[in-house]
C-alpha cells in the first residue's frame, strides 16, 4: 500500500539528529527524501558504530533515505542543489546560522522563487531574538530552556537521558510541514517555515513557567517523583522499585484503604487535596514507604492494580529490549545487514527502505538532474 506522502519529493540539507528525525518520517510515510551530505558525511555517521558497524544515530533517523555528497562551496554542486530544489516539494535545512543565507538557500527567498515550496529552517534560535547567533546543541537548549532546573535531583540539575530538544524539534518540523502541505492543497502555495529548538522545550516548560510567573513558585527538582501531583513517585519494595501515581481524590481514597490500609489518612486535614498532599510530602512519604518496604514488588503491583491505582516498574534499558509492548521493524542498514528498532507511534508494521551508504545515490542523482 502507498504511504501517504508517494511523490512528494523532499531534499534535506542535514546532519545530527533534528531535522533528519523529521525527513526520517516523512520518508516512513512515502516521500522521495534526497539527503544532501558533505565529502566527510553527516556527523551523525562518526559518533559510533553501535548498529552492525553504522551510528546508532545514523541507523535511526536515516532509513529509506537517497545519500547525495554535494560540496555547496562549488559552484557546480551548488547549481545542482538549486536544481534539486527547483524539483522539491519540501525542503528541511539546519545549516549552522547564516550558512543557507549564504549560500542563496534562504526559505524567504527559496519561496519567493519557488512558490509552490515548504522550506524549513531548523535553528536553534529564533531569528528574529537576539539569540539567534548562539550555537545550539541538545543539552546545550535543555539548559538554556530550563529543562535542567526541573529534572533531576534536588541537589544536582541534569539532562534527560536523550536527545528531547533534537527530538521535540524534528517532531515539530514535521507536523508543520504536513499542515503546510494541506494548507497548499487548498491555496496551491508553500511556505516558508522556522522550527527552534529553543521554541519547542519552551513550550514544554509552560507548566513550570506558568507555576512561575503565574503562581509566584519555583519548580523544585524531586528525582524520580512529580513536582505538582503528590503521591506521584517511586518506592522501594524487597525485591526493587516500583512507580505509583495517584492523579485525583477518588484514586486517593482507593489508595489511603485499600493499598496502605490506612481509610483515615484520607481524610488527614494534611493530605486532604493534591495541594495538601504536594505541600506535605515527606510526611506523606514516611507513611507510604514502610508499606512498600514490607511487600515484594510482584505484592506491591497486585495490591496496586487490585485497587485501580496506576503503577510503573523503574526498567533499564536491558529491560526495555525484553519489554511485551515493545513493537519493532527490521531496518535494512547498507549492504546486507539488518537491525531491529522500535515502531514508530502510530504506524503499521512496515519494511523501510534502507540506510544509504554515504553517496551512495550521488551519480544516480546528478544525472537525473543534470
Amino acid at each position: 500500500m502507498p504511504g501517504a506522502l508517494e511523490g512528494c519529493l523532499v531534499v534535506a540539507i542535514e546532519q545530527a539528529v533534528a531535522a533528519p528525525m523529521c525527513t526520517q518520517r516523512l520518508a516512513d510515510a512515502g516521500a522521495r527524501v534526497i539527503k544532501i551530505e558533505r565529502p566527510e558525511g553527516d556527523t551523525a555517521r562518526h559518533y559510533d558504530q553501535a548498529a552492525k558497524g553504522v551510528s546508532a544515530y545514523f541507523a535511526w533517523l536515516n532509513r529509506g533515505k537517497e545519500s547525495a555528497v554535494l560540496d555547496l562551496k562549488d559552484a557546480g554542486d551548488l547549481a545542482l542543489a538549486h536544481r534539486l530544489i527547483a524539483h522539491a516539494d519540501v525542503l528541511v535545512q539546519n545549516l549552522a546560522p547564516g550558512a543557507a543565507e549564504r549560500l542563496g538557500l534562504g526559505s524567504a527567498a527559496l519561496t519567493a522563487r519557488h512558490p509552490r515550496l515548504i522550506a524549513v529552517d531548523v535553528v536553534g534560535y529564533g531569528s528574529d531574538t537576539p539569540a539567534r547567533e548562539m550555537r545550539a546543541y541538545d543539552m546545550l537548549v535543555q539548559a538554556e530552556a530550563g529543562i535542567c532546573a526541573v529534572t533531576g535531583t534536588a541537589d544536582e540539575p541534569v539532562k534527560v537521558g536523550v536527545s528531547i530538544a533534537d527530538i521535540a524539534t524534528g517532531m515539530n518540523a514535521h507536523a508543520a510541514i504536513l499542515e503546510a502541505l494541506i494548507a497548499r492543497g487548498v491555496t496551491g502555495r508553500g511556505r516558508a517555515i522556522e522550527i527552534a529548538m529553543f521554541d519547542g522545550m519552551a513550550d514544554w516548560m509552560t507548566v513550570p513557567l506558568l507555576h512561575l510567573t503565574e503562581g509566584g513558585r519555583a519548580t523544585a527538582r524531586h528525582g524520580l517523583s512529580h513536582a505538582s501531583i503528590y503521591p506521584y513517585s517511586r518506592y522501594a519494595c524487597v525485591d526493587g522499585d516500583i512507580v505509583m501515581a495517584v492523579q485525583h481524590q477518588g484514586e486517593w481514597t482507593r489508595f489511603c484503604a485499600g493499598v496502605l490500609g490506612r481509610p483515615e489518612l484520607a481524610g488527614d486535614p494534611r493530605f486532604r487535596g493534591n495541594a495538601a498532599r504536594v505541600a506535605n510530602r515527606e510526611a506523606l512519604d514516611a507513611l507510604i514507604a514502610p508499606a512498600f518496604a514490607a511487600l515484594t514488588q510482584a505484592a506491591a503491583i497486585v495490591s496496586l492494580e487490585s485497587h485501580g491505582i496506576a503503577w510503573a516498574r523503574v526498567s533499564t534499558v536491558e529491560d526495555l529490549a525484553r519489554h511485551p509492548a515493545l513493537r519493532l521493524i527490521e531496518s535494512p542498514l547498507p549492504g546486507d545487514g539488518r537491525v531491529a528498532v522500535p515502531r514508530p507511534a502510530g504506524r503499521d508494521a512496515f519494511l523501510p527502505g534502507p540506510v544509504p551508504g554515504l553517496g551512495e545515490h550521488t551519480s544516480a542523482i546528478r544525472a537525473e538532474f543534470a
